[in-house]
């Protein structure tokens, strides 16, 4: 699909099928969501520039997803999509100034795209370029790459709450409810890492962005720049903290586990404490000799039972004495 967007925010959707004679004069956005082959040839043919390929967007060396051929600029950058859902992705989205204006060519349906266009009537000054386009276009993806690390942070506060809150007294754990925590962290940390994965991408692409003739001429481009790239630089350094308390609360996810684990085996040595001496007790009395005296008595029953007794209480709490239970 084609839609072009005039310079105050109206859109208008091009059809392949019906193409007009020319684009309107007062056209600078023009966004190709999952273009087909014959939507590419119009769109060339209308501005004589190559539009990029999804073929294209998978090379993932620097020199080919950043250059200028023909009088255009071509810039491929990772963005996240999903982000609201449990499997958060990247996908490349192409952008090409040429001719004052912006296309922008993309297989997926990042949530900066439609809060872009939601407000783009309202940016101050309007649009007059495919250059100021491009830079407020870029900080409305900044912003939402902000937004996505506020949600990461969120989720990851509320996770941490429910490992380390405070338990009524005496009441456990549901089985296995660390282990399942341990996929939550894991889907987290997949968020998270993809977004600086994304932020990567973003700051080669601004300072790829910040060389181009048209920005340099451009005093409003040069300083959206210049602040994007700042606000990229502080939230990579945001992401890389947040990363670090995941790491932490994975780490310490695990020692929960293990401490519950020694817990359980904790119980079995104190059930091997109190059942091993009257064990003994009872061996030695099981054992067929013909001359056990004790066997004869009359109260030899009672006082074999009361031994294995004793010798279970004595032992235990003299462990518990030395604090090793």
């Amino acid at each position: 699909m084609i839609t072009a967007y005039r310079d105050n925010g109206e859109a208008v959707v091009i059809s392949a099928v019906k193409p007009p004679a020319s684009l309107p004069s007062d056209v600078v956005w023009i966004d190709m969501l999952r273009p087909d082959k014959a939507e590419d040839f119009l769109v060339e043919s209308f501005l004589g520039v190559e539009v990029p390929t999804r073929e294209d967007m998978k090379d993932i060396e620097p020199s080919s997803r950043l250059y200028t051929a023909k009088d255009a600029v071509f810039m491929t950058a990772s963005l996240v999509c999903k982000a609201d859902s449990g499997r958060p992705e990247l996908t490349d989205v192409a952008f090409v100034l040429t001719r004052g204006l912006l296309i922008t060519v993309r297989y997926e349906e990042p949530k900066a795209f439609d809060l872009f266009t939601a407000a783009m009537h309202r940016i101050p000054g309007g649009c007059a370029t495919g250059t100021i386009l491009a830079t407020r276009l870029f900080e409305t993806i900044t912003d939402r790459t902000a937004e996505i690390l506020e949600i990461a942070v969120a989720k990851v506060d509320a996770l941490s709450l429910q490992v380390f809150g405070d338990r009524p007294a005496g009441k456990r754990r549901p089985p296995h409810f660390l282990e399942a925590k341990l996929m939550d962290v894991a889907s987290h940390h997949r968020l998270v890492a993809k977004t600086r994965d994304s932020l990567a991408s973003l700051s080669r692409v601004l300072t790829f962005l910040y060389t181009v003739p048209s920005v340099q001429e451009n005093r409003e481009a040069k300083e959206l720049c210049r602040t994007i790239s700042r606000d990229i630089q502080s939230l990579s350094e945001h992401a890389s903290f947040i990363s670090g308390n995941i790491t932490f609360l994975l780490d310490a996810s695990l020692g929960l586990i293990n401490v519950e684990q020694n817990a359980i085996i904790k119980i079995f040595s104190i059930a091997a404490v109190v059942f091993l001496p009257p064990t003994l007790v009872a061996s030695l009395y099981g054992m067929n000799f013909d001359f056990m005296p004790e066997l004869k008595w009359t109260f030899g029953y009672p006082m074999a039972v009361v031994g294995m007794v004793i010798s279970a209480i004595v032992p235990y709490y003299f462990f518990r004495w030395k604090g090793w239970l």
